[in-house]
């Protein structure tokens, strides 16, 4: 029984540290916390991929080598069927939640986010897991300070982070590697139950 873990982002060094690119950031610390190996270009699912292990069930790790908004067309390769999916665990950059915090969540719409949309298209289900990371700042008091407007929304997302910033997304990046082994040995309903305080 496979896993599949999907981190997704923009290919290219210009798109590295963006608030866009927070889904591969995180899986790139999920790998190395459980020693996955490093990810390399397969055309099979033009994607980087990497195999692995963990807590004892086979996983497939996928960065999607497509524009974020194509990312369908890669993890379409890799999930042949309901089963399939149902195993897969989407991680991408969510502007309606605080930078620092994450969401776990099932069989849910694209809430507009272009790569997900690309997903549900592909695999024609929306039954898999998500993992949405916050990316937007906020006040001490938690309200969100997230930009409006196309254009604002665009230049925000495609920012990089500060390293305080990056800072965050490594610390919670800790907590989501521990949610996607529970999610793996225990199942999404305990991983949500745990972790969607």
């Amino acid at each position: 029984m496979k896993y599949i873990l999907v981190g997704l982002g923009n290919p290219g060094p210009e798109y590295s540290g963006t608030r866009h690119n927070t889904g591969r950031i995180v899986l790139a610390h999920t790998l190395k916390k459980f020693g996955l190996d490093d990810l390399k270009e397969t055309a099979k699912f033009k994607a980087l991929s990497a195999k692995g292990e963990i807590a004892g069930k086979d996983v497939l790790a996928l960065e999607p080598e497509t524009f974020m908004n194509k990312s369908g067309s890669s993890v379409v390769q890799a999930v042949k069927n309901k089963k399939d999916a149902e195993r897969t665990i989407v991680i991408y950059d969510d502007m309606d939640l605080p930078l620092g915090n994450f969401k776990i969540s099932f069989n849910r719409g694209s809430g507009g986010h272009n790569g997900l949309e690309s997903i549900i298209r592909a695999l024609k289900t929306r039954e898999f897991v998500r993992i949405r990371v916050g990316v937007s700042p906020a006040t001490p008091s938690g309200k969100l300070k997230k930009p409006s407007g196309e254009e604002k929304v665009i230049k925000f997302l495609m920012g990089k982070f500060k390293p305080d910033e990056l800072d965050e997304i490594k610390k919670v990046s800790k907590k989501i590697a521990d949610a996607i082994e529970t999610i793996i040995a225990e199942g999404r309903e305990k991983a949500m139950g745990e972790y969607n305080r």
